[in-house]
């Protein structure tokens, strides 16, 4: 769940002790950082647009273009597929630029591409490929972008304050969770799903003026550190899977998401077709759920204070494994699908927070600069790799099985998935270890 590895609203896929309010007024606190501010600012904007188009594009295919289950795994897949397909030697090319300039190109491509729907739907030629096409597009720029935002923290800000950054932009994401989704009904029933995706174009091109006003000290590597990109690819992954505990924590994080994105595959056609539920009320659900990501980000600090940071990994990952089951729970007890929706969604959005603060920081703080963007691309390409796999295979269980049986397969699967990680080292650890570059 995203963004962070797991998407928060399952689990979107992005992030220890990173303190939310408790540092606000703490000296060098990140709110008295102009630059740190102008970044955030623009991320806080594009977050809540991604969470419009995130609903409307669903919408768009379920309800006006009448999609099947297959044609809505088909577009789930072409919007993650890109972390499949490019996303290891996106890593190598992107630690060799700026990764500021990377997002600022990233956004410009998302808004134009995004532009095109509204303008297909008002010209009366707007298909299904069209969707897939867009998706692509925008999956692929985003691959690019999000892997340039998850490396570019440390070049921002001091070390000991990225824990604080990712807290802050974390707590942001929730956010936008919690209003996005709200808004985005809102703004379908009034306009359409089709011209409420020129809210996101808004906020992409807010984003882009913010990544223009914000400065870092990214050091560009020298051309003689450099190799041919398969060997730098390699690179990444060897520093990945070399180390155990960040191995186990990829194994979590793919496996859930993979089962994860089999029941949120099908949950439009579940709660627009099968339910009945207008587009308000499906983004409402959201909002309502995204409101424990929220309360995540702001707890994570003192639940890691009280456990441990190391034994907060398996203990969220057991968490949100178990409350996965609520989902099919909801699609088979309809008369309070509602209330069980919005559990899952509240305590699955927490302790997905709590999990993601703690292990993103930890990647971060021991991975050396040089090799921060193909580590973030190598953790991407194994935990969002998957999803595209996971879709299609929704998309072909729903039609053969059913939505529901498929709901129970992806709810087992994200119960099983946190044994990776409560089956080795944590649980005798208190903190996480450190690296010194």
């Amino acid at each position: 769940m995203s963004q962070s590895e797991l998407p928060a609203a399952a689990v979107e896929p992005s992030v220890e002790r990173a303190a939310h309010a408790a540092v606000r007024n703490a000296p060098g606190s990140l709110w008295r950082d102009g630059n740190f501010l102008t970044l955030w600012s623009g991320q806080a904007l594009a977050q809540v647009g991604s969470q419009v188009t995130e609903l409307a594009i669903p919408v768009l295919a379920v309800l006006l273009l009448h999609a099947s289950e297959f044609e809505v795994g088909l577009l789930n897949a072409a919007g993650v597929a890109a972390f499949l397909v490019v996303g290891l030697p996106a890593g190598a090319w992107i630690d060799r630029m700026r990764k500021r300039r990377v997002m600022i190109w990233a956004d410009a491509v998302r808004a134009v591409a995004l532009l095109a729907l509204p303008l297909l739907w008002w010209a009366d030629v707007l298909a299904m490929w069209h969707l897939y096409a867009v998706a692509l597009v925008v999956g692929v720029a985003t691959v690019f972008f999000d892997v340039s935002y998850q490396s570019i923290i440390p070049s921002l800000v001091r070390r000991e304050q990225i824990a604080e950054a990712n807290g802050k932009l974390e707590a942001t994401r929730e956010l936008a969770n919690i209003g996005g989704p709200a808004l985005g009904g809102w703004l379908i029933g009034l306009i359409s799903a089709p011209f409420a995706i020129f809210a996101t174009v808004g906020t992409y091109v807010a984003s882009f003026v913010a990544l223009l006003l914000t400065r870092d000290h990214e050091q560009p590597r020298a051309d003689d550190d450099r190799a041919p990109v398969l060997h730098e690819i390699g690179e990444g992954l060897r520093w990945v899977f070399g180390n155990p505990l960040l191995r186990r924590i990829v194994g979590t994080t793919g496996i859930s998401n993979f089962f994860s994105t089999m029941s949120f595959t099908l949950l439009p056609i579940f709660l627009l077709r099968e339910l009945g539920l207008s587009p308000e009320a499906f983004g409402i659900i959201f909002s309502l759920g995204s409101i424990g990501g929220l309360a995540g980000a702001a707890a994570t600090p003192h639940i890691v204070r009280w456990l441990g940071e190391a034994r907060a990994i398996p203990v969220s990952a057991i968490a949100f494994g178990a409350i996965a089951c609520l989902l099919p729970l909801a699609a088979t007890f309809p008369a309070v699908a509602f209330p069980l929706l919005v559990a899952q969604l509240f305590v699955g959005s927490f302790t997905v927070l709590l999990y993601n603060i703690t292990q993103v920081t930890f990647r971060q703080r021991i991975t050396p600069p040089r090799l921060l963007g193909r580590m973030n691309a190598s953790v991407r390409f194994c935990v969002w790799g998957v999803m595209p796999i996971a879709a299609l295979l929704a998309g072909g269980l729903g039609t053969w099985l059913g939505v529901v049986p498929t709901m129970w397969i992806g709810a087992t699967g994200q119960l099983l998935s946190a044994l990776c990680v409560v089956i080795g080292p944590f649980w005798t650890m208190r903190q996480l270890p450190d690296a010194e570059h």
